[in-house]
């Protein structure tokens, strides 16, 4: 394995959770972006003598461990203590089970009223959690969900969660191991959002509401305690984010002139879903506009930022735009697919807004979508127009919210929530 010295943390541990405790490592000095070509290329030329000593090391390595997503038919380890909430909180604080807040003690009744609510054997494999590759049971996800805070019948909507975050085109490997402060964010379609009560109204994506709260929470934990990407270690990023807490909403599909974000994407009115996004942050946009193309001007304007992942990759940009927002855009006689294409075709950014060296990476990046970049050329926020994410949420006001996205290989991921009736 080749790791830089800032991430040999990283590589011990997805080295175990593969079952290769042992497996040599060779350390690159961190960072190299202050370093000249020369010193790169003495670097280089010393760290290929390195590699070579470790790959000529005698003896040789095997297994210490099995990778937990190689057992799916492995119980959850049963855990005996006193019925005493401090010691039980301090106990997972100690064992690093926690995300730092109070927790509910998932004990065999509660598990199993929240198996009440699916189908599913308990043994059944939902999903492979990267970095660790921690296979995420049925019981594992209840268990989880239960430690969260979530009621039982929240069950269907998290295994459709763990189904979705496991899927290649997430890249949670990506997500769950970068500097970046990436959090996935769950957005509830369908009948589902208001059977459970999942706000996607007034302060929708703030605190207050239940569901959203705990949802958010357990998938965290599913991240963290299945897929093992703890902060320091596997979880690499420099500063993190408040949403990777929690971060879940539904859409205000009522307040929505045009169609669902599920429906966009294939499913019936009836269905319910959820769709994971792996975000970078939010900005709110406070305007007063009045039309399309005013409001609009100011929404691509947000999006152009020099230092965006998207811009840089190509992402998958989103924008939660309110009721009132929404209105104005049907009313001057726009779809949705309008919308994408108009932010998408205002927002392109001068490459030369870019650092030097983030311009070098971009031009490599993109070259392949764009041809050769330049500091002139026009850099759009997404490959496609079709690639930017619109959602109608929250309640009434002049606000509108721009996500930007990990971008790096991340793509948005829709699964239907499949409920016990």
């Amino acid at each position: 394995m080749v790791c830089s010295s800032a991430f040999t943390t990283l590589g011990r541990a997805q080295a175990s959770a593969f079952g290769h405790a042992n497996l040599p490592i060779g350390v690159v000095p961190h960072p190299f972006g202050l370093r000249t070509r020369d010193g790169i290329r003495e670097l280089a030329e010393w760290f290929v003598d390195d590699v070579a000593r470790l790959a000529c090391r005698s003896g040789s390595e095997e297994p210490s461990a099995i990778s937990s997503g190689s057992l799916p038919s492995q119980r959850a380890a049963l855990l005996e203590m006193a019925g005493d909430l401090d010691a039980f909180n301090s106990l997972f604080r100690e064992r690093r089970w926690s995300d730092g807040l109070p927790m509910v003690p998932p004990t065999i009744e509660r598990v199993d009223r929240m198996l009440r609510y699916t189908r599913r054997a308990r043994e059944e494999v939902v999903g492979l959690i990267a970095p660790g590759f921690g296979a995420a049971t049925v019981e594992r996800i209840a268990i989880n969900g239960v430690l969260a805070g979530c009621d039982p019948d929240y069950m269907p909507v998290l295994i459709a969660a763990a189904e979705a975050i496991s899927t290649p085109r997430f890249n949670l490997q990506g997500i769950q191991a970068t500097t970046n402060p990436v959090a996935v964010w769950l957005i509830i379609n369908g009948p589902i959002a208001k059977q459970l009560g999942i706000n996607g109204s007034y302060n929708c994506l703030g605190q207050g509401t239940w569901a959203n709260a705990t949802l958010g929470r357990a998938v965290r934990l599913m991240l963290q305690n299945i897929g093992g990407a703890l902060p320091g270690e596997m979880d690499r990023s420099t500063h993190g984010q408040p949403a990777k807490y929690t971060f879940c909403c539904a859409e205000n599909e009522e307040a929505n002139p045009w169609e669902p974000l599920h429906v966009e994407r294939g499913f019936a009115r009836g269905q319910s879903t959820v769709t994971v996004v792996g975000i970078s942050g939010t900005v709110n946009m406070n305007t007063h506009a009045k039309d399309a193309g005013d409001l609009l001007k100011i929404v691509a304007d947000t999006l152009m930022q020099p230092a965006s992942n998207d811009y840089w990759v190509g992402g998958e940009p989103w924008i939660v735009f309110p009721p009132e927002h929404a209105e104005i855009l049907k009313r001057d006689g726009l779809s949705k697919a309008d919308v994408k294409r108009r932010i998408w075709e205002q927002a392109k950014m001068v490459a030369g807004r870019m650092a030097a060296k983030d311009l070098a990476r971009t031009a490599k990046a993109r070259r392949a979508e764009l041809g050769e970049i330049g500091p002139d050329t026009l850099l759009p926020p997404s490959t496609l127009p079709e690639d930017i994410g619109i959602l109608i949420a929250g309640g009434p006001g002049t606000h509108c919210v721009c996500i930007p996205s990990y971008g790096n290989m991340m793509r948005s991921v829709t699964r239907e929530i499949i409920s016990v009736t």
